[in-house]
């Protein structure tokens, strides 16, 4: 047991140090949540069902993240491009998917447009539009670029346009402050697939359906994403 990881569990949901290492080391013995709610009250000082599950999955969900943290480290410092600034940064976070962020601009890319324009030579063309200090315009410096694999000044402009797009999806900064924007303002529709089958109905209400993001009950997250998979459902966000 990680004593660190006990304490996080300790701030975030008051049980006592104790109850903690009670559940986990009776988990570790392969006793069931059931059983432990049911039969073992002395040793966990009365947790139900919902609180050992919550230690459970909290204590797991740190041991993934702080292994994750060391992997994404390892992964960036191989390629040489580890500072002491990004370590911090990566280590002090609390949460997957924000280590996720911060590694996404050292991930290996498989091919994308932008991918595919930085092989076509338009990155300097990219680095000139995003510097906003142009002597000429646009379509006079793209046409610099024009060459056998880009045959137009609208290619090179498309091209750099794809660079800088993935530039700013890769941003971690850029990323946390749409996710929040998509959370507070964003509105999840959903539809009926054409031609799909649903001869019970279980998914009539998502048909036509749409509620905002902030205010999605997790069951409902559950039967749209079965919805989608068993390809009866098409579901968007919407801004």
């Amino acid at each position: 047991m990680d004593n660190q990881l006990i304490n996080s569990i300790i701030e975030k949901y008051q049980f006592s140090k104790k109850q903690i290492e009670a559940v986990l080391t009776l988990l570790e013995e392969k006793n069931t949540v059931p059983f432990i709610a049911r039969y073992r009250k002395e040793q966990t000082g009365g947790l139900d069902e919902v609180q050992i599950k919550q230690i459970d999955d909290e204590y797991q969900y740190m041991v993934n993240l702080q292994k994750r943290k060391e992997e994404v480290i390892k992964n960036i410092e191989q390629q040489g491009l580890l500072t002491e600034e990004l370590k911090k940064d990566i280590l002090k976070q609390n949460k997957l998917q924000r280590v996720e962020d911060l590694y996404r601009p050292f991930k290996q890319k498989k091919k994308t447009r932008a991918t595919e324009a930085k092989r076509k030579g338009l990155e300097p063309l990219a680095i000139w539009m995003k510097a906003r200090k142009h002597e000429v315009s646009i379509e006079e410096k793209a046409q610099q670029f024009i060459n056998e694999e880009v045959q137009s000044v609208e290619d090179a402009i498309k091209g750099a346009q794809d660079i800088i797009a993935e530039q700013i999806s890769d941003n971690p900064k850029y990323r946390t402050k749409i996710l929040k924007d998509m959370y507070h303002q964003g509105v999840l529709t959903t539809s009926k697939k054409k031609n799909a089958e649903d001869e019970k109905g279980i998914f009539e209400m998502y048909y036509a359906y749409s509620e905002p993001i902030k205010r999605i009950a997790n069951h409902r997250v559950l039967a749209v994403n079965r919805g989608e998979k068993e390809k009866v459902l098409s579901a968007k966000f919407e801004f």
